[in-house]
């Protein structure tokens, strides 16, 4: 070897800073192995394989020579360690003994040496050996990264075909046909698998990309070997390689679940916003409803009431005036009176009932307060309203929910006492109302229950019902605060 060729391996040597393992190799004097040393290569002596071994795991060294002798059993060792698998081995055989160099041979050894070795021989074999390990460490990281990359990476031509030239083996979970289908178009184009609605999408931005001189990105589908399609995301770049070809090299990635992702929240997004629709409605509904109520309570207060309070007053002074004069249809008249009277009060009712004036007039406390009073049992209330008045469709909603749970305990719940609880809690207005009467109630029985159920739900609010037999009813409901600022 020329001067300036051990020059250049030395140097290839020295700058490595690596290890070299000697395993077996004692009929060496030291100084032959000077030149590594000189070079900065760390000499790790090993009397056998599992040192060996350890030696290279601990010291990660990346180039072992081998007497014949162990050549095999290292090899053995080394074969299925993939932490170890870029190791180089150098076997050192008597080149002059046929047993030792058929031995080396067999034993799958990268290289063979002969012994004696002059140091030349030596600094090219380890610099070789460096430089094969380094290639080996960085295709075994390069097939790694291809390997746990989820997608699949390509280089193919730039043609009509997308012939592809490499591509990693994760199309085939992608596509369900192999790799080497596609590698040369053995079997078939890589076109062939493109959705045929999406070719044209393709080879323009595809082609948009090249011609510009910028990394082109798409998403398309693909069609599956059992007939299914896939969503992928595709990104690359073209490359030219000097004899007026172009290859792209690229990534194709499965993105089917994420479409499916989107599909779903878009559709998602449009079911909340009909549900949203239809609360704001079903609020539309019950809010026009309350002011219909509050006309036609007011149209009966100053309409059909007034009238029925003059007619009465006026038969009862003109009674009072002709008393004399009525001999036996005093009795008569006087009944009729009495019947008026009871109708006016009926009507007075129906029209409390229709929207009570004072909810409106003097708030919610006040409301539920006469409701209480008015109640066929004991009531005990508490309530803790907001400073500010709430929104008139929670207070309406709020009055009648009690209303009509307290007329539920008059008519079925044989109770002796009850309890009306409304307080703010956690941003929300909580109402309670419960008996200790025998229970039992049930919601689809009735309408009434039902009814307060959908008004509840008109102001997004809940409503529920604990009631066992022979242990009381308690109804609860829970609903935002609105104020009616």
């Amino acid at each position: 070897m020329a001067r300036g060729q051990l020059t250049s391996a030395l140097d290839v040597v020295a700058a490595a800073k690596a290890s070299v393992v000697l395993l077996g190799m004692e009929e060496i004097e030291d100084e032959s192995w000077a030149v590594l040393a000189a070079a900065g290569i760390r000499l790790l002596r090993a009397p056998d394989v599992p040192s060996a071994l350890r030696a290279l795991e601990d010291e990660a060294a990346q180039v072992v020579i081998v007497d014949a002798a162990r050549a095999r059993a290292l090899t053995d060792a080394l074969r299925g360690r993939h932490d170890l698998e870029a190791t180089h081995v150098v076997v050192g055989a008597a080149l002059g003994s046929p047993r030792e160099l058929r031995a080396a041979l067999d034993a799958g050894a990268n290289d063979v040496m002969r012994v004696p070795f002059e140091r030349e021989v030596l600094a090219a074999r380890v610099a070789a050996g460096l430089r094969a390990a380094r290639l080996r460490a960085s295709e075994a990281l390069l097939g790694s990264l291809v390997a746990n990359i989820p997608g699949a990476l390509y280089r193919c031509a730039c043609d009509e075909h997308w012939t592809m030239e490499w591509l990693s083996d994760e199309i085939e979970a992608i596509s369900g046909y192999p790799a080497g289908d596609f590698v040369d178009s053995a079997v078939r184009t890589f076109v062939s698998v493109i959705h045929p609605d999406d070719r044209d999408h393709v080879a323009r931005s595809v082609m948009d990309g090249v011609e510009r001189g910028r990394p082109y990105g798409m998403e398309y589908r693909i069609v599956r070997r059992d007939g299914g399609v896939r969503w992928v995301l595709e990104r690359g770049q073209a490359q030219e390689v000097g004899d007026g070809r172009r290859w792209l090299v690229g990534a194709i990635l499965d993105i089917t679940a994420r479409r499916a992702a989107e599909q779903a929240l878009r559709e998602r997004e449009v079911v909340d916003a009909q549900l949203a629709e239809v609360r704001a409605s079903r609020a539309r509904i019950v809010e026009a409803a309350d002011a219909a109520r509050r006309e036609i309570e007011r149209n009966l207060h100053d309409g059909a009431q007034q009238r029925l309070v003059s007619t009465a007053l006026r038969l009862q002074i003109w009674l009072a005036e002709h008393r004399e004069q009525l001999g036996d249809s005093q009795a008569e008249l006087d009944q009729v009176l009495t019947e008026l009277r009871s109708g006016l009060a009926d009507l007075r009712d129906l029209a409390h009932g229709l929207h009570p004036a004072v909810l409106t007039d003097r708030g919610l406390e006040l409301a539920l307060t006469s409701v209480a009073h008015q109640a066929a049992v004991p009531v005990e209330l508490r309530i803790a309203l907001p400073p500010e008045r709430l929104a008139g469709s929670v207070e309406a909603t709020i009055y009648f929910t009690v209303c009509e749970a307290l007329t539920n305990v008059a008519k079925y719940a044989r109770a002796s006492r009850a309890w009306v609880n409304v307080e703010r809690r956690d941003g929300h207005m909580a109402v309670e109302v419960g008996d200790d009467g025998v229970g039992g109630a049930d919601v689809a029985a009735g309408s009434g229950l039902q009814g307060l159920c959908d008004r509840v739900a008109a102001v997004s609010g809940t409503l529920d019902i604990e009631s066992r037999a022979g242990a009381g009813t308690v109804l609860r409901a829970r609903m935002p605060i609105a104020s009616a600022l």
